[in-house]
């Protein structure tokens, strides 16, 4: 099912689900396509096109049960577990993702933490040691990790994404400012703040 949807909406779920947990922990218990619409900024017609692609989760007229509707993206995007993360690169953005709190409840571990530098490799960061670069395709196959995000500098960034791969990643988040070159079943995201910021200067006047 997952090859016929297209991966904007996938990239919408999240979205989606972010506003109904808001929506909950404010003590609602009922939505709209309306009101979901009204706070993400998107059209009622595209939410509802969106969800009608994995089922039936409202009633015309009722709405949606937010709790219930939470537990089915949840399952939708397999976040209805933990992951547990590999996370390569522990300078200064590295050490932030490591500190970073927002990840546990919403499906997501950092279980371990790899650098190459000899001055940060031994290092702790939050409650993790720095491990080096050479333990990484032991320590990922060994915990059987699926996720790792990159957060190394570009030039390190291919290199370290074929260790990754080598040792079972199937899906990486990359914070380097570089496009990677992965086989066809291996899933990349990037995040470049200045290429987000260079999107937006177009449009000032």
């Amino acid at each position: 099912m997952s090859h016929n949807i297209p991966d904007i909406v996938i990239g919408r779920l999240p979205i989606y689900l972010r506003a109904l947990t808001r929506l909950m922990n404010e003590g609602h218990e009922v939505t709209s396509s309306h009101e979901l619409g009204r706070r993400l900024g998107i059209s009622s017609a595209q939410i509802r096109k969106d969800l009608s692609h994995f089922g039936g989760f409202g009633k015309q007229g009722t709405g949606y049960q937010i709790t219930y509707l939470i537990d089915q993206l949840r399952q939708v995007l397999k976040v209805n577990r933990e992951w547990e993360v590999a996370l390569v690169g522990a300078g200064d953005l590295g050490s932030a993702l490591a500190h970073y709190r927002g990840f546990s409840d919403r499906g997501f571990r950092i279980a371990c933490i790899f650098d190459n530098s000899p001055q940060k490799v031994g290092k702790q960061i939050s409650t993790f040691t720095v491990q080096p670069l050479n333990e990484l395709s032991n320590t990922v196959e060994e915990h059987n990790i699926r996720i790792a995000m990159i957060a190394v500098p570009a030039e390190k960034a291919q290199e370290v994404a074929d260790l990754l791969i080598q040792a079972g990643v199937r899906a990486i988040l990359n914070y380097a400012p570089m496009n990677l070159n992965v086989p066809p079943d291996v899933r990349v995201q990037y995040i470049d703040p200045v290429v987000q910021l260079q999107r937006m200067t177009f449009y000032l006047t």
